[in-house]
């Protein structure tokens, strides 16, 4: 696991950010209270430290010395300080920190310790930055590189526009007004035809002086727009708060779209996103199969056991399908049964994967608190028929498990039994 580098000589602020760390972050914590020892860390743990938080006046370190040895070591610097004036905080932020957090309270340090979090998730995260000024871009790629995005380049709106087209997990966009070819204004209107303002962050720049440039940035269609020459600190800031209103938007989209008891995907999610798998099987002539997933005798275990038990059982299974299907589109699509896509898959390989599942569920043992171990079986069909629609292809699977039901349940049927038997 990489780990986080806190040095820090002040007894209460150690066990303070020791805390706060344990609780929001996911790295081991390394601390150290001299410069001194935080160079002994370093060269233990080397490649493992991901990023570093520091207190910039350490009794062996008085004038920020283990910063300027952090950075060198290529590691993230947050800066912790007492007092800071502009003309070092200027200075710090040009030899490349992070960021500098002033020691007032819990707060600023939750701070320090959450953006850590932000620069583990901005790995993720590709952004394109489109300037037609070679220095002005190579300075904003290197300001987003030292948070650690993803930073991809454009030097006007056509090349940007290939850009996207090549790269549609892009979630933020910066641009410049002033560029041939094609301007900021007309980029931006050319994205908005295709993404919402949630699906992807645009911030507009520019250098020009009209005052009402940042109101016409935002009407055609950006989320935020800075002047230039901008402050490093104003960038980060206006970036960051952008990035986590769209990671609220789909945190509620999310949720939204998941079903409220076990967590998978609801029926109306599957519909949304089934209709364009089908779509693309239909038209590119590739393998789609659809399976329904149905628990044996669920009305009975509810009625014998009682609702705690049936709830246990609901989710348990959910569960398995989730581990076990997760690169394939699952939902819960009513009480007891559950649908999914398998997209590149044949109905004889669809089969074979809901055989597996069919053998983990019937050994999973459920108690039910009467010391006795109940053992639950699934029936289900499969279909690679796609029909004339989602729904066709619904109904096709459906038949085949209610033939596996028929048949004696804890079995997968696929409807190939039911065509070769119209043929004879």
């Amino acid at each position: 696991m990489q780990k986080i580098l806190i040095v820090e000589d002040s007894e209460i602020l150690t066990k303070i950010l020791l805390h706060l760390s344990r609780n929001e972050l996911n790295f081991d914590v390394v601390m150290a209270k001299t410069f001194a020892e935080a160079k002994e860390k370093c060269e233990a743990f080397k490649d493992e430290i991901f990023a570093a938080i520091v207190d910039l006046n350490l009794p062996d370190a008085p004038d920020g010395e283990v910063v300027e040895y952090t950075l060198k070591q290529n590691i993230s610097t947050i800066v912790l300080t007492g007092s800071l004036d502009d003309e070092r905080r200027k200075a710090l932020l040009n030899k490349g920190i992070v960021d500098y957090v002033a020691k007032e309270g819990r707060f600023s340090y939750l701070y320090a310790v959450r953006l850590v979090n932000r620069l583990k998730k901005n790995q993720a995260m590709q952004v394109l930055v489109v300037e037609d000024s070679t220095t002005m871009r190579k300075y904003i790629c290197n300001l987003l590189k030292r948070h650690h995005f993803n930073v991809l380049e454009a030097e006007d709106g056509v090349e940007a526009t290939r850009v996207l087209l090549s790269n549609p997990d892009i979630k933020l966009l910066i641009t410049d007004y002033n560029m041939p070819n094609m301007d900021g204004f007309e980029l931006i209107k050319n994205i908005r035809c295709k993404y919402e303002k949630f699906d992807l962050i645009v911030i507009g720049l520019s250098a020009e002086g009209e005052g009402n440039l940042s109101a016409k940035f935002i009407k055609s269609g950006a989320n935020d727009f800075l002047p230039k020459p901008f402050n490093p600190e104003e960038f980060y800031c206006r970036i960051i708060h952008n990035i986590e209103a769209l990671e609220l938007v789909d945190q509620i989209r999310d949720v939204a779209n998941r079903d409220y008891f076990t967590n998978l995907y609801s029926r109306r999610y599957f519909f949304q996103n089934g209709e364009e798998l089908w779509t693309t099987a239909n038209e590119t002539n590739k393998p789609l199969s659809l399976a329904v997933i149905n628990i044996d005798n669920f009305k009975a275990l509810n009625d014998t056991y009682g609702n705690l038990f049936a709830d246990n059982v609901l989710k348990t299974v959910a569960g398995i399908l989730e581990k076990t299907l997760f690169r394939f589109l699952l939902a819960r699509s009513s009480g007891k049964e559950f649908y999914v896509l398998m997209q590149g898959l044949d109905s004889r390989k669809a089969m074979t994967v809901m055989d597996k599942i069919c053998t983990i569920i019937s050994k999973e043992d459920f108690p039910t608190g009467q010391g006795k171990t109940h053992f639950v079986t699934c029936s289900i069909g499969v279909s690679d028929r796609l029909g004339e629609c989602l729904q066709d292809q619904i109904v096709f699977a459906e038949n085949a498990m209610k033939r596996a039901k028929d048949a004696g349940k804890n079995i997968v049927f696929s409807d190939e039994v039911e065509n070769e038997g119209d043929t004879e």
